[in-house]
């Protein structure tokens, strides 16, 4: 099964580039950074637009309480800090100036789980995504590319409310098409399958368009899902894949405790129990070294996703 690669690119890139898209689009989106700039690749839109550009400095909680002040005068806020300082560092500010208030802020977080890599454990966030999806009127997306998080930072100016939206450091593969529309709560299918469910978000997605070759080798069908939006999640299409395939194997790089797993897992328990097995990482902090080596170490690379795949059949096949 092969998949068109448009390119290899990190994330954060991607923002960037929305980002600049929206500078000239729409007059109202302002941008904030916490002195990391360059690292969120908010350059060319702070060059464009220096008047709606603002550095808060290392100061986050200041940045969250200033872009929601913003918001009451019709702005949209962007902003932006790696993913750690854009969740831990500030959640009381989002829960009570932004997502019990609905306002319409944007939070975009960079360098998010095991990939920022050599900066270590301190600042390898892995528990974000379960922060954020369980504040009620917040959405979350983790795009899975550097095409998808153009798409999705566009995408997320046209909506009201607060967002958090998640991307990464390391580059890798573009497999998007670059004109590909973002739905958001629509989920991607990219491969469909009848022996098992994928449903993986952020670069985990590569790690399982990686992992379909090596299951079509094996004669295993597998249908992969991209689920960009983690909240609000698009339950239908979980149910329409596992309506068919019995069982499900969910992928991401994140703590497996209130992530993707665990949000599907819901679903599947109030509505269509199936086996299910889960990539992700398991109730620990990670530490310094290169992506991929974490990845193989944490047990969220490409042969992790073939044998949670391979244990998910096995299970349905004692149940039935």
């Amino acid at each position: 099964m092969e998949f068109e690669v448009f390119g290899n690119k990190d994330t954060r890139s991607g923002f960037g580039e929305g980002l600049a898209v929206l500078g000239e689009q729409n007059p109202d989106v302002v941008a904030l950074c916490a002195d990391l700039t360059g690292s969120l690749k908010m350059d060319a839109f702070q060059k464009a637009h220096p008047e709606r550009f603002f550095q808060a400095g290392i100061a986050e909680a200041n940045m969250i309480g200033l872009a929601a002040g913003m918001t009451i005068g019709g702005k949209i806020p962007f902003t932006g800090t790696f993913a750690n300082f854009s969740t831990g560092r500030v959640y009381d500010q989002i829960r009570q100036s932004v997502a019990y208030s609905k306002k319409n802020v944007k939070i975009c977080a960079s360098h998010a789980g095991l990939t920022l890599g050599e900066d270590g454990a301190t600042h390898q966030v892995l528990e974000d995504i379960g922060m954020m999806r369980m504040l009620p009127n917040m959405t979350v997306i983790v795009p899975a590319d550097f095409n998808q998080t153009k798409q999705a930072t566009i995408a997320i100016a046209a909506h009201e409310g607060p967002v958090y939206l998640r991307f990464g450091r390391p580059v890798m593969p573009i497999f998007v098409k670059p004109d590909a529309a973002f739905v958001i709560g629509k989920a991607d299918v990219l491969a469909e399958g009848t022996d098992v469910t994928i449903i993986a978000c952020g670069h985990m997605v590569w790690k399982s368009i990686e992992a379909l070759k090596e299951l079509h080798a094996i004669g295993i069908s597998a249908e992969l899902i991209n689920m960009h939006t983690i909240k609000p999640l698009d339950e239908a299409a979980i149910l329409e894949s596992v309506g068919k395939t019995g069982c499900v194997v969910t992928a991401e790089e994140h703590m497996m405790n209130g992530g993707l797993g665990e949000a599907v897992s819901q679903v599947l328990s109030r509505k269509y129990p199936v086996p299910q097995e889960y990539v992700a990482v398991n109730d620990t902090f990670g530490e310094s070294g290169t992506p991929m080596e974490l990845m193989t170490k944490y047990h969220i690379d490409t042969p992790d996703v073939v044998a949670a795949v391979k244990r998910a059949i096995a299970r349905k096949s004692i149940i039935i």
